[in-house]
């Protein structure tokens, strides 16, 4: 028995001592003025009174112990109501809840009244509100590490890359995506970058391509003349860079811009172009690297994340506080934003209540089910027995009144 419990089993003995004292004064009362009201006439009215009262604190004795057991141990018919019926008593509840709490437009309207978003931005925009929600979302992820296996998730890990990125042919998505990227140009960014490297190591590499045209040419040249053919080259071959760089329409830019455009379409269209980059794609991405990088994506995620959460003044921690009070200082001042979040709190709700209102209900009969008939009695007669005595002593009082009435209109009538 809890605290509480103990209180009210309390309360209700001192209520039942009440309604049974007050009975045993009007015992006590009757017994006096019955034996007297020869002597004393007038007793016969409360003597009457006292007989009203003990029948009426009687009748409601009978009447409130006949809901929770047996009176005086006699099993009479329609007693011990609560005990027999507790089973449809659960049902009876768990329907009454089920119909008239467990309702779309009762929820609803009860969650719109309750202006959740406006009250969680009030609550969120606090930094201590914000320092709790980061340490219970850390204590969380902290937790989900924990249960979580490390093989299980890079096994999904590594078939969600397989499903989404290895099985499905590279060619025809690369191949849409090249062509949009070609037809719009952005590809001629690169191309520049690429000769204007290429001009920058002509001119630092002037040694380089002279050499290269010496060990070229045959023997019997003379050296005099590899000086000057590789003199002659180097200056072409930096006018002929130049010359790219400086013309936006190059043949050597027009046919870049070709031969990309058409790899793009081989690599939608041609089934050649498209087994070679699956061919490629097996080379780059082949089982054993696949294994090593979902393992090394896993740990990664897993050991920065930890590292953040462990330590209060990471930069994650600090940005998450700040968008926690971000969020909340929105909820606050932002109507729309917090209408949304309170249509989105209320939908939710009605569905789980449309969903689930019968899984729900069923707890209450399904929980009243699994009590012991004599335990579900006793706990409804400590939450409401208290209140109930006073149905004792009002059957007394009532009762004298009653028998008062009665004896008075008979004697007046019937002398």
């Amino acid at each position: 028995m809890t605290s509480s419990d103990a209180e009210r089993a309390a309360a209700l003995r001192r209520m039942k001592t009440v309604a049974t004292g007050l009975l045993a004064v009007m015992a006590v009362i009757f017994v006096v003025a019955f034996a007297l009201q020869d002597s004393y006439p007038w007793l016969q009215y409360v003597r009457a009174a006292a007989e009203g009262g003990m029948v009426g604190a009687l009748a409601d004795w009978f009447a409130v112990t006949a809901l929770f057991k047996h009176p005086m141990g006699l099993k009479i018919p329609h007693t011990a109501i609560i005990p027999r019926k507790k089973d449809q008593i659960g049902e009876s509840l768990g329907q009454f809840v089920e119909e008239n709490f467990l309702s779309e437009d009762v929820v609803r309207a009860k969650l719109d009244s309750a202006r959740i978003a406006q009250k969680a931005g009030v609550w969120l925009e606090k930094p201590e509100s914000a320092d709790r929600v980061a340490v219970e979302g850390a204590a969380l992820i902290r937790g989900l590490f924990t249960v979580l296996n490390d093989d299980a998730v890079q096994g999904v890990i590594e078939s969600m890359v397989r499903k989404h990125l290895l099985d499905p042919p590279w060619g025809p998505p690369v191949g849409s995506i090249a062509e949009r990227i070609f037809a719009e140009g952005h590809h001629h960014q690169l191309v520049d970058l690429l000769v204007e490297r290429a001009a920058d190591w002509v001119d630092a590499n002037y040694s380089v391509v002279t050499r290269v045209v010496a060990q070229r040419s045959p023997t019997w040249v003379p050296r005099l003349v590899d000086g000057v053919v590789g003199d002659r080259v180097h200056a072409e071959l930096s006018k002929f860079i130049r010359a790219v760089q400086e013309d936006p329409q190059h043949d050597v830019r027009i046919s870049i811009d070709t031969y990309l455009r058409d790899l793009a379409q081989d690599l939608q269209h041609k089934p050649e172009t498209i087994a070679k980059a699956e061919e490629i794609k097996g080379q780059l991405l082949d089982d054993p690297r696949v294994r090593d990088l979902t393992a090394r994506t896993w740990s990664t995620i897993k050991n920065a994340l930890l590292d953040a959460v462990n330590d209060p003044e990471s930069e994650l921690t600090t940005k998450f506080k700040a968008a926690v009070q971000d969020f909340g200082s929105r909820l606050t001042n932002d109507a729309d934003l917090a209408a949304k979040v309170n249509r989105w709190i209320a939908d939710a709700a009605s569905y789980a209540v449309r969903t689930y209102r019968s899984e729900i209900a069923g707890v209450i009969s399904e929980t009243v089910g699994r009590w012991d008939a004599e335990e579900t009695s006793r706990k409804i007669e400590l939450q409401v027995g208290k209140d109930l005595q006073f149905i004792r002593i009002n059957g007394t009082v009532v009762g004298s009144l009653a028998g008062l009435l009665i004896f008075t209109v008979a004697h007046a009538i019937f002398g």
